[in-house]
């Protein structure tokens, strides 16, 4: 960070003062005392103008300023971020601060003014709400110092640039904690011992109708004359894998942030509260193509993975192949999972082309698909209808709307888990849905 350099600045009050001036010597050709008048409050002005002036550059740094940011901003949050100022001037101020923000907030004459007494300090706090991920760039702090007389100021410039970078919405986290959930207490009260097939061996027990043949013991079915079978301990730690559609239907925007923000975010809440629920966690995502897959984990280091690559997830505007999604999940996850999917569907037209490969993850898997209702269509149905116009508007919102149920309840009918959510809800009721799921012990 350099030191503090200033620049010198007429103000407006300069000006005023200056424009009345004028009107009396205009004045004082028709009436020769404002003449005098004029030419006195000219000397009395230009004093006063120096003597501000000689106030002002008494000190060097008579304003100090420091910024204090955060390590990292949280994408679709209030970031907090703090200007400490401090007057060592033995007159009370008035300043005026500038901020020279980031370009994707679109702020050009971001600004304070503030009231500073003698020899005291101030901080002012002011929230940022990014709404896309990437580097953010702050510039100099420009801080406009006048004295009570407020004829010049003094700028000071605090050169000190910053890159912070834009992470998925880690600040609410803590809002998102697994304890703040009934479905905490209230799922899972009954407890269903299953059979597990992990590696942990458990006992030898008779075979009775419903075991797993693929776990028949042949040489303790010789011994003993009768069927025999291996039983495992259950795998307590299940794998849960967000997959998150990076496609052209997830490019829609509600309050500023794309659906695929919005599932981001969701994918990062998501992940802390299964881990804390002691399952695995991992994602990927697709379009065209898969990529950003992180193995599902339970270790220490698997949430700053996974955020790692939540913050690195590139969008584009490629149709979505849910054929080469079905083809990689059958290879590479081999163990029954839960795959929470994040994409969108407008119209039963639009899931009959992809159900074939939603049918065939749904064997092997427990399938939650999660899609998003239109707000938008929301406020057309509750709209006052006026015209015909509005009659027509509310009733093709009403069919949007009743075709978003029906994929809803087209999923059902072939064993897929559904969430039909809005995006501000797109969180808290995933982990419902997922605490749910596993206290029902579906996975």
């Amino acid at each position: 960070m350099k030191n503090l350099y200033h620049t010198l600045f007429l103000n407006n009050k300069f000006f005023y003062y200056l424009a009345i001036i004028a009107a009396l010597f205009v004045v004082g050709f028709f009436v020769p005392i404002f003449f005098d008048i004029s030419k006195v409050l000219v000397f009395i002005l230009i004093s006063l103008v120096f003597i501000d002036i000689l106030l002002l550059y008494k000190l060097k740094k008579g304003i100090q300023v420091k910024r204090f940011v955060p390590e990292r901003l949280s994408n679709g949050d209030d970031n907090k971020i703090s200007l400490e100022l401090k007057n060592r001037y033995n007159f009370t101020v008035y300043l005026t601060i500038i901020e020279e923000l980031p370009f994707q907030f679109q702020k050009r004459n971001f600004s304070f003014s503030v009231k500073l007494l003698s020899k005291k300090e101030k901080t002012i706090h002011y929230n940022l709400k990014p709404t896309e991920r990437g580097i953010y760039d702050f510039g100099n702090a420009n801080v406009y110092t006048s004295t009570p007389l407020q004829l010049v100021a003094k700028k000071y410039i605090l050169e000190k640039k910053e890159e912070l970078k834009c992470y998925p919405s880690f600040l609410k986290l803590r809002e998102f904690d697994i304890h703040n959930y009934s479905n905490s207490s209230t799922y899972g009260t009954k407890k269903v011992r299953r059979i597990g097939h992990s590696l942990e061996f458990e006992q030898i027990k008779e075979y009775i109708s419903g075991d797993d043949i693929r776990t028949l013991n042949w040489k303790a079915t010789a011994k003993r004359n009768q069927l025999m079978v291996n039983q495992y301990v259950e795998e307590k730690s299940q794998s849960v894998y967000s997959v998150i559609d990076k496609g052209r239907v997830m490019q829609m925007s509600f309050n500023k942030l794309s659906l695929l923000d919005y599932a981001i975010n969701a994918t990062l809440a998501v992940s802390n509260a299964v881990l804390k629920k002691q399952d695995k966690v991992g994602m990927l995502s697709f379009s065209n193509k898969l990529e950003d897959w992180v193995v599902a984990e339970r270790r220490n280091s698997q949430m700053n993975l996974i955020s790692e690559s939540l913050y690195n997830l590139k969008t584009n505007f490629y149709e979505s192949d849910f054929s080469k999604l079905y083809a990689v999940v059958k290879r590479k996850i081999t163990h029954r999972s839960l795959l929470i999917i994040y994409t969108n569907f407008e119209t039963l037209d639009g899931l009959n082309r992809q159900l074939p490969y939603l049918r065939a993850l749904a064997k092997n898997h427990l399938l939650l698909i999660v899609f998003f209702k239109n707000i938008e269509l929301d406020t057309l149905i509750h709209k006052k209808v006026e015209n015909i116009q509005d009659i027509y508007d509310t009733i093709i919102a009403e069919k949007f709307m009743f075709e978003k149920k029906q994929i809803v309840n087209e999923l059902k009918k072939y064993g897929i888990q559904a969430i039909l959510t809005t995006p501000d809800n797109l969180t808290g009721d995933t982990i419902n849905k997922y605490l749910e799921l596993k206290s029902r012990g579906l996975f």
